[in-house]
């Protein structure tokens, strides 16, 4: 296993001021302890995908993967937003990156399945009036010369930041890159992801995942438990009856090994799988969450550009029938919550625990 990074997550935190609540050691410490614990050894390759091509391509000729995991990109649509300089760097390195493990694939003669992690928002937040397909939907084309044409074609989404907008690309080359150069690529449309913890990274402190709770990188299921914990209102923007799609870390790291193992053939389209576990408006999770700790909701005004509520049913049924069951906020929920009480509050920020009233530009969904 060979891990490629360019740690610009690091990097982003010290510029916005915020830390992860769990505290991250440092890559070469976690690889070493993974490796101390199980006797298996990470390969590390520090590098920018965007702009370092030629020393992206010496390290996959040298390594041969049978399968890449790509998630190198800027993941946060609040981010995506908040400035001019934000989006633009999104936009630079969320498709660059893409684009160039594409053409490494097809320079090397790479024949590997690259799994992507995607994001269910390219499908938009505003209700669609129909169950959201997994990635294709019929459609019957028509023209000014009364011609019909029946086609399966990629469900046109609607992206609500400059984030989703760039996921949204992504599936436009995967499509081109599959058809063309008959590489193998599942694009896995993720859900929110909340949990800190799977069986692998709980056998050391030192490898723990982070917990992001401020209002750029920190989801809400995030900042509604470590507002909890401490005692502060449950935040929710509006009247909290936006839906969104929720898995847990435990699941979305299964359903990558499961996509893993199960590759699609050469020449195949793009296999595309709405990585999901359940749906929930986000004053319901609030109330969930305030049952659970004895916490108290508020609502303020919202500041970002969306829907006020808005229908979210979406086709998961990929994941049943490769054998993945998932969990819910009902089992899990509990346990995450004791977790973050165990956490060392010395390192928390008390500023970036009450959003920001207004902005003009970070104006996106959660």
């Amino acid at each position: 296993m060979t891990i490629i990074d360019n740690l610009s997550r690091r990097g982003i935190d010290a510029s916005l001021g915020t830390r992860s609540l769990t505290a991250i050691t440092p890559l070469d410490e976690r690889v070493s302890v993974w490796q101390d614990l199980t006797g298996h050894r990470i390969g590390v390759h520090l590098l920018d995908l965007a702009r370092d091509f030629d020393k992206l391509c010496a390290v996959l000729d040298e390594i041969r993967p049978d399968a890449i995991v790509h998630f190198g990109e800027q993941r946060s649509a609040p981010y995506s937003m908040m400035s001019a300089a934000a989006r633009c760097y999104t936009v630079t390195n969320n498709i660059s990156a893409t684009h160039n493990v594409l053409a490494a694939m097809v320079h090397l003669g790479l024949d590997a399945h690259l799994v992507h992690l995607g994001s269910i928002g390219v499908y938009g937040y505003s209700s669609a009036g129909m169950q959201l397909p997994e990635g294709y939907v019929r459609a019957t084309l028509h023209d000014g010369l009364g011609h019909d044409a029946d086609r399966e074609i990629l469900y046109p989404g609607r992206p609500d930041s400059v984030y989703h907008m760039s996921k949204a690309q992504d599936q436009l080359l995967f499509a081109f890159y599959a058809q063309q150069e008959s590489i193998r690529i599942t694009d896995l449309h993720q859900g929110i992801v909340w949990g800190t913890q799977t069986p692998d990274t709980a056998l050391d402190p030192r490898l723990v995942n982070r917990f992001d709770y401020d209002t750029i990188y920190g989801t809400v299921v995030n900042r509604f438990l470590v507002q909890a914990s401490v005692g502060h209102p449950l935040t929710v923007y509006g009247t909290g009856e936006q839906t969104r799609a929720y898995i847990h870390l435990c699941d979305t790291v299964r359903c990558i090994e499961t996509a893993i193992q199960t590759p699609p053939p050469r020449g195949a389209r793009v296999r595309i799988i709405n990585q999901i576990a359940e749906t929930k408006s986000v004053a319901d999770l609030a109330g969930q969450v305030a049952g659970l700790t004895g916490g108290r909701v508020v609502f303020l005004d919202n500041p970002r550009k969306e829907p006020v509520r808005n229908e979210f049913e979406v086709d998961h049924s990929t994941l049943g029938r490769l054998g993945v069951e998932t969990a819910t906020f009902d089992t899990k929920l509990a346990g995450e919550y004791e977790l973050i009480q165990a956490c060392d509050k010395d390192r928390l920020i008390t500023c970036h625990l009450s959003p920001e009233r207004s902005s003009t530009e970070r104006s996106v969904v959660a």
